[in-house]
């Protein structure tokens, strides 16, 4: 009699733990492996995952196709005038496993993933008409909880109410290798030294921004990865997750 009591009491804590529902907010720097992570957590949960850099990343590449941006040139009024006209969706791929991003009903997935849209995705992210258009979107997927979001302010901006918020760190070396190392797996035709600057350059612009700059939250876990694989990685978040759901 006795085991089936604590049998039952135990199922119906874990039932309720599965049940609960919480905004987790992912912030960090560039090539820390925040969407990595958000992906291994939404799947384990059965949450939501947004990408929010992939929606940056998505005007950025619309002003290269525009021809808004360029190395020695940005129209940043031509962009904004246009921001109505943006359709940003995200579609979910069960061969893939995650949602990919559509710009205008295209699926730009490839396409934002590149070097070049690296090197602007920064600028266009300063504008603020930019960010209150998206940080808009982003509020209203996660009015219901259940979501992963990763991005730059998540936690200070998009939900500063988060129930779990990270921001992840690492060394610039350490992520510019990363980087590096996924862009030449893709074919990318690209340099350590190249990929590094991009890295260094994308750091001062985010966090030098006059509007949301990337900055930890008062209530926000840091972890520092440069040490750390994506499983130890795994672990440490899940556990954390864990514990804001078991105390609620």
């Amino acid at each position: 009699m006795y085991f089936y009591c604590v049998l039952f009491i135990t199922n119906f804590f874990n039932n309720f733990i599965l049940d609960k529902k919480i905004t987790i907010a992912i912030d960090g720097f560039s090539s820390t492996g925040k969407s990595t992570l958000a992906k291994q957590l939404a799947k384990q949960l059965g949450y939501v995952f947004v990408d929010t850099g992939a929606m940056y990343r998505a005007i950025a590449f619309f002003s290269m196709e525009h021809g808004y941006i360029t190395p020695d040139f940005f129209d940043k009024e031509t962009l904004i005038n246009s921001l109505p006209s943006i359709r940003l969706q995200f579609k979910f791929n069960a061969e893939l496993g995650f949602a990919e991003m559509y710009l205008n009903d295209e699926n730009v997935e490839k396409q934002i993933r590149t070097i070049e849209v690296s090197n602007y995705v920064s600028k266009v992210a300063e504008i603020p008409e930019v960010r209150t258009k998206l940080v808009e979107q982003q509020q209203q997927m996660g009015k219901n909880k259940g979501i992963v979001m990763d991005g730059r302010d998540i936690g200070t901006v998009v939900f500063p109410d988060a129930e779990l918020k990270i921001f992840m760190t690492a060394s610039a070396q350490t992520r510019a290798q990363r980087r590096f190392d996924e862009l030449v797996q893709k074919g990318d035709q690209v340099t350590f030294e190249e990929v590094l600057k991009n890295v260094e350059e994308r750091d001062y612009i985010d966090t030098h921004r006059s509007n949301s700059p990337l900055v930890i939250a008062d209530d926000a876990v840091e972890i520092d990865n440069s040490n750390l694989n994506r499983e130890e990685q795994f672990g440490l978040v899940l556990d954390l997750v864990n514990e804001v759901l078991q105390k609620g």
